[in-house]
């Protein structure tokens, strides 16, 4: 880090004392620390490869969310980015690759061509084996001539599968990590199938890597209205006091897309909707609903109460989960295929492409109140949402005026988490007119009337976290234990017993038995109450 210390010590005086004039010197340090502070943006470069570049990921999401950093001006004054994959292919064709995927900001149309042609000047590809300490150490001696004498950062997102994750962070760490400022890796899910490989990934990460290194991302948790919870609940009075089991009946969080495996059933089927939505994205918005006021808004303090969440969870128990599997349907003259008539899905799978659970947190606050979490392909309509269904009002005045069915009287707060991004709190109101009829209607914040700004893709703010430093939405290494030690039994019980699946239509609402799931409970879905929005 030497020309770091010699920046540093160039331009920060030994020690605050006091001036001549007999005032304190805390102004004078304070002025040489902003000086500190620009000359230290001004000299570090930072090196952004992506691995796995020619893949549907880099494609589809991480190029277009650097160029959208880019053009946001986020990113740092000396950046370069560099592909590496085993294709071959020159400078110019990755251009021509990222090129096709580059949009500019609906508000923001001016320049935009300008912007791309700068952006994609900086793109780079060098071509490599993943395991090869000799091409990742030609890819550092590439990224080395970018960057000059400045003081280098790189960054490494793995968008890669996860058998070659380990062999890329040994070649890198090894032959391509920064001298003179920091590494940092980012991988993405899945991080293991269970308690045992997700361990024995994070002990090989960390042979090369400290924890403060590595970025474990879940797109979710950079998602707008996920990152807006804790704001909703600890900014605003009158929803704190009544986030608990007195108040809170139920908490739903749901998961569904109007599509299926499509071609990508091969990755799918070795992991099922279990691996790939709810141990990851759905129990961690749960984490963050269910936790305690944090300390601060420092990333360990959020980090340390999402753990304990966690930890607190009651073991997860067969009766408590329902599976299903899509199976072809016709509609309207299509057919639909079923998940196992996929070419890419071994005959006769069991892969749920459905699950639905019961889950329940051991704590004064949640004791007894269900979690019921569902995610499913193929269902009737893509989306991803937080219900919480409040308790009914205790000796009701206007009971009379609902009829028979309470339920639909209840206020309920929903998050739409996509797409159409919005939150309505239901409440009771009163028909205009002489009689005494009453009506639910939704208070409605609706963000694109609202806030006519273009919401901000996850992966930028997550990428932008991961070049700042900012590890609050990024999950630590006893979050994803305490993550696998509740699914993991589950899962193999699961396995060993060679559970079947309940199928349903292709398009449909998902099978009969997550009804009964939640009857059990005493739980109706929220989204299965007709047209709401």
């Amino acid at each position: 880090k030497a020309p770091m210390d010699a920046v540093e010590n160039a331009v920060t005086p030994a020690a605050p004392s006091t001036v001549a004039n007999g005032t304190s010197s805390a102004i004078i340090v304070e002025e040489f620390e902003d000086l500190a502070s620009l000359v230290r943006d001004d000299e570090a470069s930072v090196s952004i490869t992506v691995v796995g570049a020619s893949g549907d990921l880099a494609k589809k999401k991480i190029f277009p969310a650097l160029f959208a950093l880019y053009y946001e001006g986020c990113l740092p004054k000396h950046f370069s980015i560099f592909g590496y994959a085993r294709s071959k292919m020159t400078d110019a064709e990755l251009r021509d690759m990222v090129s096709k995927t580059l949009t500019c900001r609906i508000d923001k149309r001016e320049n935009c061509s300008e912007k791309m042609e700068e952006f994609l000047k900086r793109c780079f590809y060098h071509s490599g084996q993943y395991d090869s300490e000799e091409d990742f150490k030609e890819l550092g001696k590439k990224i080395k001539q970018h960057e000059g004498p400045r003081v280098s950062n790189h960054l490494f997102y793995l968008s890669i599968p996860p058998n070659i994750f380990l062999d890329v962070v040994k070649c890198a760490s090894k032959s391509a990590s920064s001298v003179s400022g920091w590494t940092r890796v980012i991988v993405e899910k899945p991080f293991g199938r269970d308690s045992e490989s997700s361990a024995a990934l994070t002990k090989g990460l960390k042979q090369y890597l400290t924890e403060d290194q590595i970025f474990r991302i879940d797109h979710y948790l950079g998602k707008e209205l996920v990152e807006n919870l804790s704001v909703l609940r600890f900014s605003n009075l009158v929803f704190e006091p009544l986030w608990s089991r007195q108040y809170i009946r139920n908490v739903q969080l749901i998961f569904s897309e109007d599509f299926g495996t499509e071609g990508r059933g091969g990755y799918f089927d070795s992991y099922g909707i279990i691996r790939d939505i709810m141990q990851n994205h759905l129990l961690q918005i749960l984490a963050l609903f269910a936790m305690e006021t944090p300390i601060s808004l420092e990333a360990e303090d959020i980090r340390n109460e999402k753990v304990k969440v966690l930890r607190s969870m009651k073991p997860l128990r067969l009766e408590d989960v329902v599976i299903g599997q899509y199976k072809s349907h016709t509609k309207g003259g299509i057919t639909y295929p079923g998940y196992t008539e996929d070419k890419t899905v071994p005959k006769g799978s069991l892969t749920p492409t459905f699950a639905a659970a019961a889950l329940f947190i051991n704590n004064a606050r949640w004791d007894g109140v269900p979690f019921l979490m569902k995610a499913g392909k193929a269902l009737h309509t893509k989306q991803a949402e937080i219900r919480v269904q409040f308790r009914h009002v205790p000796g009701n005045l206007y009971k009379g005026s609902f009829g028979t069915d309470l339920d639909r009287a209840t206020n309920e707060l929903v998050i739409r988490v996509q797409p159409d991004e919005g939150i309505y709190l239901k409440i009771n109101n009163k028909i205009p007119g002489l009689g005494m009829r009453l009506d639910r209607s939704n208070l409605n914040l609706h963000y694109a009337a609202r806030y006519p700004k273009e919401i901000p893709d996850a992966y930028e703010r997550l990428l932008l976290d991961a070049i700042e430093g900012e590890r609050r939405l990024f999950i630590r290494s006893d979050e994803l234990d305490a993550a696998w030690e509740l699914f993991t039994p589950l899962l193999k019980e699961l396995e060993q017993k060679r559970m079947a699946p309940e199928l349903y239509p292709y398009g449909s609402r998902g099978p009969v038995g997550a009804h009964y799931l939640a009857a059990k409970y005493n739980v109706r879905w929220g989204d299965l109450g007709g047209s709401e929005h």
